[in-house]
């Protein structure tokens, strides 16, 4: 077993006896998700007050209940189509709390190229969101980009712990809307193939009645 599987390994058997103990306590899961939404929005307070170090910090404990609330609603049996939905629309509000928490603390120290870079981040999460669920709309699933919700968070806890959020914001902004970019062509095409399918296959039934 190498070192790295060993960390994989403790983390998770400690995230399952979290959720094992969060079970048995009965907690709703959406509770969960609230509460994560709560402790990003201290951290959003922590980074506008540029304490990004700390912020860091707080990140961290609030992606514990991101990533145990879906894990409580399966072990208690209470997935429900409104728990993801739920989760979804309070990921995209601590997503923008702790974006807006920089935009504070750059407009406050009179960093305005910052505030521009941290709006467009800013931009790019909230469209890599919606590219996503409004092309699944029209075809069936598209997860394609690189810079999905886990990846951005990540990228903002190691920019806030190690005082480094400028190449950050940079790395979200560009690869964030390059992915709404990757998401918008990879749409159009799942859409015509659907498209072409489906005409030659009315073609094919029109012509099998003549």
């Amino acid at each position: 077993m190498t070192f790295t599987h060993a960390i994989g390994a403790s983390c998770n058997t400690v995230i399952r006896l979290i959720v094992r103990g969060l079970a048995l306590s009965r907690i709703h899961p959406n509770v969960l998700t609230f509460l994560g939404l709560l402790i990003n929005i201290f951290a959003a307070y922590l980074l506008a007050i540029g304490q990004f170090r700390w912020g860091g910090v707080v990140i961290i404990g609030a992606g514990l209940f991101d990533m145990v609330d879906g894990r409580v609603a399966r072990e208690t049996n209470r997935v429900t189509r409104f728990g993801g939905f739920f989760d979804s629309v309070l990921d995209r509000y601590s997503d923008l709390a702790l974006l807006a928490g920089m935009l504070v603390w750059y407009g406050s120290i009179n960093r305005s190229s910052y505030v521009v870079l941290t709006a467009i981040a800013m931009i790019a999460s909230v469209m890599i969101s919606y590219t996503r669920a409004r092309a699944e709309n029209s075809i069936p699933a598209c997860k394609v980009g690189f810079m999905e919700r886990p990846e951005r968070v990540v990228l903002v806890i190691i920019g806030a712990l190690f005082d480094r959020m400028a190449p950050v914001l940079w790395v979200i902004a560009v690869l964030g809307n390059l992915t709404v970019v990757h998401r918008m062509i990879f749409t159009w095409q799942e859409a015509k193939r659907l498209e072409d399918a489906q005409l030659k296959g009315t073609s094919a039934r029109a012509a099998s009645k003549v």
